[in-house]
């Protein structure tokens, strides 16, 4: 079951979707990372990892994404803060790079980010490139941010990623064949990160 918003404490995904989307329930490979995230469990606990569950919802302003908007949402509707994953795809992600620049959350996942207009006129109405970006703050404010990128990404350039990950030194792996992640329902590798990150696999941020 989808958790709309919580004021809870307990370790708690949202997935912040890229902009256009309607039914980020049921697109692409959204749903099946929630459904496994919602049943994963710690591997020496067995208890979940995250017991205050997965949003996953149409946000707001969905066809643009105007930072105006998608900022009040994370903070006042969703109550993002530390005990949050942030999984933010194409906008999803560079809102959650924007977010990050004043609040601190648990962990982050980026997938297809980036950090211009791209010459966009969708994506200058948005609102996020006005300005520079605090990438100091922004990895300050998380435990750990890994990165998915793909080199034929058709809508995202991949200098633009890999300039997001020299920023903020993300954990990153690069793909040659995902093009923007879309074309797909699964995507394990983000899944299996995730829960290596939260079962201390890999190490957070120093």
């Amino acid at each position: 079951m989808d958790t709309s918003s919580s004021s809870s404490t307990l370790p708690q995904v949202i997935i912040l979707p890229g902009n256009g989307c309607e039914h980020p329930e049921s697109a692409i490979w959204y749903p099946y990372v929630a459904s496994k995230l919602r049943s994963a469990i710690h591997c020496e606990t067995r208890e979940k990892l995250f017991p205050g569950g997965v949003v996953l919802r149409q946000f707001p302003d969905f066809y643009v994404g105007r930072e105006t908007i998608w900022m009040p949402f994370l903070e006042k509707t969703l109550n993002a803060g530390a005990e949050h994953v942030l999984i933010g795809h194409s906008t999803g992600a560079v809102a959650a790079l924007r977010y990050l620049e004043s609040h601190r959350v648990l962990g982050v996942a980026l997938v297809s980010a980036y950090h211009t207009d791209l010459d966009e006129p969708n994506e200058r109405a948005a609102g996020y490139f006005s300005r520079p970006w605090d990438w100091s703050k922004i990895s300050q404010n998380a435990k750990w941010i890994t990165q998915f990128s793909s080199s034929d990404d058709y809508s995202v350039p991949i200098a633009e990623q890999r300039h997001v990950h020299n920023q903020i030194k993300s954990h990153y792996r690069e793909f040659t064949d995902r093009g923007h992640f879309t074309g797909s329902g699964e995507f394990p590798e983000l899944v299996d990160t995730v829960l290596e990150f939260m079962n201390g696999v890999l190490p957070e941020n120093e």
